[in-house]
Formats: C-alpha cells, structure tokens, sequence
C-alpha cells in the first residue's frame, strides 16, 4: 500500500509519499481502508519538531474515515465492511490504518464521507461548549478562530441547538463573512483591532456568558477582559504559540472560571466517554444541521501541498486527503 512517511522533522517537502507495509490489527484494533482523512494542525505540530513522543520515522494522521477490513481478537462491535469515521492508531495519511474498536464511529447512511471527516473537531467543540463550559442556549457565546474546523463546527453546534447571541473572532477581514455564513452573529477582526472593547460595547458592558479559546496566549488574556460575572473561559488549544499570563483576582471576584478541555486527554484515558457525543453530532449531521467545512481536496500523494495551505493561515475549513486513486476529478 502507499502512504506518507516522515523520515525527519521540518518542512512539508518532509512528507514523502511511499510504499508502506500494511498494518495488522493489534485485539482491541480494527484495519480500516481509508475513504478519505483530514489535514489537522497537529499533524504539522508533529512534522515540524516532536510532538506527543512522535519520533521519526512515523505515518501522521490522526483521523479519517474508512471501511473495515479486518478486526482483533477483541473487536465485539465492528464487523468488515461497516463504514466508520475513527482516531487513527497508527497515523491515517496511508490507504490502510489501525484504530481501536472504541474510538470508531460507525457512520449513518445519511451522513457522508467529507462530512464523517470533522468527527473529531465536532466532538471537541460539543464536548468544550457541553461538557467543559457548561453552555446553555440562552447564553452568550464567543467562539475565537470562528473559521477554523473547531470554531466553525462550535458556531453550528450552538446554533443549532438554539443559542442566542455568538459572537466569534476572526485572524483576516476575508474570513469574516465566512464566520457569518456558519451562524456568528458579530465577528471581529482580532489582528486588526482589540476584540474585548468590541464585544463588551454590543454587550452593553455585561460582556459573555462563554468564550471557546483555542489560540492562548493575548487572546485569552485579552478575552477575560469580555467575560462576564460567572462566565466561564474554555481554553482548549494554544495555537498563538504563546502562554498566557492571568491573575487569579477577576477569576474569584466576579465567579468566572478558566477551563481546560482536551478530546486527547480522553482520548487516553476516558475514550468511552466519546462515543455518546460522537452519536449526538453524528445524528445533527444525519438531520441536516450541521457540516464540515471543506476547504481545499488533495490527493494524498500531495500531502505536503496540503500542509502548505493549511500553514498559509488563509485556509478556511479543512484541507482532506484522498488516496490518489480515490480523488475526486472534479
């Protein structure tokens, strides 16, 4: 089989497209044959320099969408031929990949491939507004990088789950009607002005009940300035590259929170937990409610191509990975 292979750490021309050796399910493993996977920042995180204890040589990847070919001892609920969007075990920019039974999602004849592919970044934006910050419709909400796969996915979420008011930050001007299109009622440019003024002005001073943060560093900061008295702050991502400094005064004061959340760290420890959010997002999908936001299509012989886009920062939703021979033509 075919498949990419990061020999060392560096740039995208780093992905090299070879033959690989095709997996063997390990007994809590199924063998999916890739239909289509996704281009995830943290895959450029881990070509780049090493990240979570991925040393070269190593397949990237961490989800996709597949049909099942074979199973481990141990596999009870999945047989071959179901079609399932999955975390990958073994890395999914290849045209076969591992993936333990209990983070496979078997997938709705409604929904489709492109769609099954934000699997991922949907149950962390459900799990972050739900689980995390405790979100109810009827309050406000501010979702940072609104046109991203997390942030555009939380924005559809709570719409369609009736939100009132979502606010939502953008990194460009271009990509600020694109933020509305998803449901954000007022979207700001956060490199061409400061955000928390804004938001506290269309607020009238109160600010918001809930900020989703996947970028840290100033904008967290930034953002506690817009939270209101018992909001809570979800921070969830750190892709500004920086810390953030905060003091704990406004926190206790006014009865705000700082939440960390991390789909990995249930991932390892509480993967079960993922499969009731992952039916909830599943059926919105099924019923037309939401969707991924597909911005480009690579074959995956091009995956540094795809990883250049995704790094030019201009991208808005996800960049997908086909085996070649699976590329749509047109």
């Amino acid at each position: 089989m075919n498949g990419i292979l990061i020999h060392q750490h560096g740039a995208p021309e780093e992905l090299r497209y070879q033959t690989l050796t095709p997996p063997e399910p390990g007994p809590d493993e199924v063998v999916l044959q890739t239909l289509v996977t996704s281009v995830n920042f943290a895959d450029i995180k881990m070509r780049r320099s090493l990240y979570r204890g991925r040393k070269p040589p190593f397949t990237p990847g961490f989800d996709g969408v597949g049909v099942v070919l074979s199973t481990g001892a141990q596999v009870t609920q999945l047989q071959p031929g179901q079609r399932v969007a999955a975390y990958a075990t073994g890395g999914s920019y290849a045209e076969q990949y591992r993936a333990k039974e209990v983070v496979c999602y078997p997938l709705p004849d409604e929904v489709s491939n492109e769609d099954a592919t934000g699997i991922g970044v949907m149950i962390t934006a459900y799990n972050a507004l739900h689980w995390a910050a405790r979100w109810t419709p009827t309050e406000t909400l501010l979702v940072h990088a609104g046109a991203g796969g997390v942030g555009s996915s939380a924005i559809q979420i709570a719409r369609a789950l009736g939100a009132k008011t979502i606010f939502a930050t953008v990194g460009s001007d271009d990509k600020v009607s694109k933020c509305q299109l998803f449901g954000a009622d007022h979207v700001f440019n956060y490199q061409a002005e400061e955000f928390a003024p804004a938001v506290m002005e269309a607020t009238q001073g109160r600010g918001v009940d809930v900020i989703l943060d996947t970028i840290g560093g100033s904008i967290l900061e930034q953002g506690l300035q817009a939270l209101a008295t018992f909001g809570r702050l979800v921070t969830f991502g750190h892709s500004g590259g920086k810390p953030a400094s905060i003091s704990s005064q406004p926190l206790h004061r006014e009865n705000r929170a700082v939440i960390g959340y991390s789909s990995g760290g249930y991932r390892k420890h509480r993967p079960h937990l993922l499969q009731e959010t992952a039916k909830t997002v599943l059926s919105l999908m099924a019923e037309d409610k939401i969707h991924t936001q597909i911005g480009a299509r690579f074959p995956l012989s091009q995956a540094s191509e795809a990883h250049r886009w995704v790094e030019s920062r201009q991208s808005v939703g996800k960049a997908l990975l086909y085996p070649d021979a699976l590329f749509p033509s047109s």
